[in-house]
């Protein structure tokens, strides 16, 4: 049986202001450069996403994934971060960032930065990933390398599949410039009257509905013509009797963010359908253009866009690789990863006489906890769901929902179950940044079903990942939970790296079903027992257990710290691992994204270690491991130690208890941070550099085959 008391995650409210005036005590002592700039640190990562396209040792159709995984986190970097940034300067609410300067300052920093990794990027494409592909014979070739026969091929293609949805707008006192919509691809065509003998010029909207590299036919190869040169091509159909004088490619960048207050709005659904709507006007923040623009092209679009020479990002064709998606999608498996299968989590085998597992009985032996992508999330967590909708004692159904995929059979699950009568509450995050439409349209789904969806508390996203299920058994309610570091969504299931943590434990129980009662319509106060939640005790639970291991260490005792997170910002959690190391506590972090630790303090990140890892899948878990006097504290949750993870969203962390499952977390965790293990070491000046061969040359390890290994081979022990 477990001790509760010893599981309270809480904080004694008598010590909370003694605490507080120590820490303020301890953090006068600490360096101000003691930060490094957020936005500078998220540029690093997409750096190493770069480096990753620019490795000969990947799989090269993997390579090309990576260019258009560079150029979609950029796309989504302007118009979130710079667009933040550019908007607090205009509206004068310029306040100093974490490290102490000022927004227009950063905003150079990161203009020049961002130009950098920009050329970088395309000369990846044009001299390493093209070649390579050609090498391979997936080639993307021009217009001038065609014979006669395929031109004539690829203009009967535009003839019948393009020309028919291509929608000239001209510009003349008569036409106002046209609005030029966010990301979208576009020419810039000037033309001259023949009769008139006047310039014109004409915007064209590259369709986004058609294949951006069409096919090329040909015997033995793999041809691709990018779609706007097809069009430019091929721009006399369009323009009859004009001559034309320039045709470019460009690009726009618009602010997208979406700024709802809540509190001033009854109808959020309502509110945020408006915002979006918005969200397709917001001004220019960047100009992708491509080398060989003219300068009166140019200059038009400045003087239209109202957009600076300082946002011109000047770069060789093509523009926008995201399109890089639909190459990497060819079948060419020899050019691909190899493929892999997800197991079947050894406790959730199913039985051989039905060929279908009972997963409330395995659950009722002991917590299972589930690793993704490595195990599988159709046969636990979608298994789980569907189960406990036909299930005829299942009287009630709870879960949030951060996103999830547009056929997704998790929100099927939740409509079978209320068709069959079953209560469930099903809590929508209709704020969650870029799914916001897609959330609108589930939410409306489930209540037409039955299902009663909440949004949330009032200026507050929910973001953790809970599922509670309560059965009747035996004349009692018996509670099985489901807490999660990833999305319910199948589909990233198969991507991303998650942990999931089933129990039956009734603390945890009656955790949940507090918090989701809280979270269907009152706020967050109590304390739980087995979980951390934000934005009240998460915070301070974490500060706790981070300064019970200085004060173990100022003891003489072993104390070690153990963090894997996505995303490291968060100023007080940064100030306290500092402290700890200062106490001569050893400090592993391991993130993937951000990160405004420093590693180059002396005197006070001795005992800091950040390491990175990026690969074929998206390590997306966050584990917090605390030695605790040899009593390890060990939790998985849905938190970043970013300040909207821990003020302004609803997270919640989850204590991992059993033994086996703390061993399995933290050689996990040691084997991410050993050296022989490929990944990115964080050094001086905030400079990540990339460990992946050994002293004689050989590759280092990488975590994720070693950890699918693992899994395999755990589960043959389970069969056998």
């Amino acid at each position: 049986m477990i001790d509760t008391d010893v599981l309270d995650s809480g904080l004694d409210d008598a010590d909370d202001d003694d605490f507080d005036e120590a820490v303020e005590a301890d953090d006068a002592q600490l360096p101000d450069n003691r930060y490094t700039d957020r936005e500078l640190s998220w540029l690093a990562f997409n750096q190493r996403v770069l480096e990753l396209a620019e490795d000969p040792r990947l799989p090269v159709l993997e390579r090309a994934n990576f260019l258009a995984i560079f150029a979609s986190n950029l796309d989504e970097f302007f118009m979130v971060r710079v667009a933040g940034l550019k908007r607090r300067i205009l509206t004068g609410l310029a306040v100093p960032t974490n490290v102490g300067r000022s927004p227009q300052e950063v905003l150079a920093d990161i203009s020049a930065e961002a130009h950098r990794l920009q050329v970088r990027h395309a000369a990846a494409w044009a001299d390493l990933v093209s070649p390579a592909l050609a090498e391979s014979g997936i080639e993307l070739v021009s217009w001038t390398d065609l014979d006669e026969s395929e031109c004539a091929t690829m203009y009967e293609y535009f003839q019948s599949q393009v020309f028919p949805v291509l929608m000239p707008l001209a510009v003349d006192p008569a036409h106002p410039f046209p609005y030029i919509s966010g990301l979208s691809l576009n020419l810039a065509i000037r033309i001259r009257n023949a009769k008139t003998g006047r310039q014109e010029f004409a915007r064209l909207k590259v369709p986004p509905m058609l294949p951006r590299f069409v096919e090329v036919p040909a015997s033995g190869r793999s041809r691709y013509l990018p779609l706007e040169e097809l069009i430019s091509e091929n721009l006399e159909d369009l323009f009859p009797g004009m001559e034309i004088l320039e045709h470019h490619a460009f690009r726009v960048t618009r602010n997208e963010d979406v700024v709802i207050e809540e509190d001033e709005t009854e109808n959020l659904i309502q509110a945020l359908e408006a915002e979006l709507l918005r969200r397709r006007f917001g001004p220019p923040i960047r100009l992708e253009i491509t080398d060989s623009m003219d300068a009166v092209t140019l200059d038009l679009l400045l003087d239209e866009l109202d957009i600076t020479d300082h946002e011109v990002y000047r770069l060789p064709s093509p523009l926008d690789l995201r399109g890089l998606f639909d190459l990497s999608r060819i079948d060419r498996p020899d050019l691909h990863y190899p493929p892999r299968v997800p197991a079947t989590a050894p406790a959730f085998q199913p039985a051989e006489q039905n060929g279908r597992a009972d997963l409330f009985a395995a659950i009722r032996e002991g917590d299972v906890l589930v690793h993704h992508p490595y195990e599988s999330f159709t046969t636990s967590v979608v298994a789980f769901l569907e189960q406990a909708a036909r299930d005829p004692q299942v009287l009630a159904i709870k879960q949030t929902l951060y996103r999830t995929s547009g056929d997704s059979p998790i929100v099927q699950a939740l409509i079978d179950a209320a068709e069959k009568g079953k209560q469930v509450l099903a809590l929508v995050e209709v704020k969650a940044r870029f799914d916001e439409a897609n959330n609108i349209v589930w939410a409306r789904k489930l209540e037409k079903a039955g299902v009663h969806v909440v949004y949330g508390l009032v200026g507050l996203k929910t973001h953790c990942k809970l599922l509670h299920v309560i059965r009747e058994e035996d004349g009692m309610l018996r509670s099985y939970s489901h807490i999660g570091t990833g999305n319910y969504n199948p589909k990233t299931s198969r991507l991303y790296e998650d942990f999931g943590l089933f129990t039956a434990d009734e603390q945890v129980g009656r955790d949940l079903t507090r918090l989701f009662n809280e979270l269907s319509g009152y706020a967050i106060e109590k304390k739980f027992k087995r979980l951390l939640v934000a934005p009240l005790h998460l915070r301070r639970g974490l500060l706790r257990h981070i300064d019970n291991e200085r004060r173990n260490a100022q003891d003489g005792k072993p104390a070690h710290i153990r963090i894997k997170v996505n995303s490291m910002v968060d100023e007080q959690i940064i100030d306290a691992l500092y402290r700890a190391s200062q106490a001569g506590v050893r400090v592993d972090v391991w993130v993937r994204g951000i990160c405004s630790l420093r590693t180059d303090l002396p005197g006070v990140s001795d005992h800091i270690t950040v390491r990175s890892i990026l690969g074929r899948y998206l390590e997306h878990s966050r584990i917090f491991a605390f030695l605790s006097d040899g009593d390890p504290q060990v939790f998985i949750g849905s938190a970043d130690m970013m300040h909207r993870n821990l003020d302004r969203r609803v997270e919640a962390l989850v204590r991992v208890v059993a033994p086996a499952h703390v061993r399995e977390l933290i050689d996990l965790f040691d084997a991410a941070m050993s050296e022989s293990t490929s990944s990115w070491h964080l050094g001086d000046g905030g400079v990540w550099t990339r460990h992946s061969i050994d002293a004689d040359g050989k590759p280092l390890v990488d975590l994720q085959d070693t950890t699918m290994t693992q899994v395999r081979r755990r589960r043959a022990r389970a069969v056998r």
